[in-house]
């Protein structure tokens, strides 16, 4: 792989300089927003010291960072400072949501994790049959997928603040994959509109990150012990299922 490769995806670059894409740059600080205000509110209710929120904020200012780096520099290795990210925080929020959100045991919360790495390609394969490429968004439809999934089974087992928080969240999602998709090189949208659409892709993806770690934080508290079973019994009682 040529780690140098430009690459020129959007509508706002039009030259490979470094300040091309001003807009999708600076808009990433909305990652380094939603993950501030995440934290103050894990500090005001006493959750500054959860090892999981911690990585969950950590995350999103990393994923702020990779952003603005590929749209100033826009190559690949910056496109993989970009998406590695973004992929570590999906892969942690499954095994958190399984392990909280759901009860299970930490085994099941590594092998949802890794079961999503395959079934992402089987649902973006999907999606791109039916569809097209939609621009390279057919991958986040898996993400899509699995947030109304588990939002979907949390209403449906009674834990309805997190089921209600994730379901809140794919909608953000939907619409912010839809603002990705517009945004196409050489598509009608450029011509009409220079400056793009993947700026909001910023703002909202900003903004549900920092949704879903402030959903961590209200109804994913660490475990106090384990059942026989090897599932978790919660110290509160914000909708999760005690033994």
């Amino acid at each position: 792989m040529d780690l140098m490769r430009a690459i020129d995806s959007y509508c706002e670059r039009l030259d490979p300089s470094f300040w091309a894409e001003p807009l999708n740059a600076l808009s990433n600080a909305a990652f380094l927003i939603g993950a501030l205000i995440a934290w103050r509110i894990a500090r005001a209710d006493g959750r500054a010291g959860d090892w999981a929120v911690r990585a969950l904020v950590g995350m999103g200012v990393v994923i702020g960072i990779g952003s603005f780096l590929f749209h100033t520099f826009a190559t690949a290795w910056a496109a993989m400072a970009d998406v590695i990210p973004i992929l570590l925080f999906i892969l942690l929020y499954i095994h958190l949501a399984t392990v909280r959100y759901l009860a299970l045991p930490v085994w099941a919360g590594l092998g949802a994790a890794a079961l999503f790495l395959p079934s992402s390609a089987g649902i973006s394969w999907t999606i791109q049959t039916a569809l097209g490429p939609l621009n390279g968004s057919a991958g986040y439809g898996a993400v899509l997928v699995v947030i109304l999934g588990y939002g979907t089974a949390l209403i449906w087992s009674g834990r309805q603040g997190a089921g209600r928080g994730l379901l809140i969240s794919g909608a953000l999602l939907f619409v912010s994959i839809t603002m990705r998709t517009l945004d196409n090189q050489g598509g009608a949208v450029c011509a009409a509109l220079p400056i793009g659409t993947h700026f909001m892709w910023h703002v909202l993806n900003g903004a549900l990150l920092g949704w879903l770690t402030v959903v961590m934080i209200r109804h994913g508290r660490p475990a106090h012990g384990l059942r026989r079973d090897g599932s978790h019994v919660f110290s509160d009682t914000g909708g999760r299922h005690k033994g």
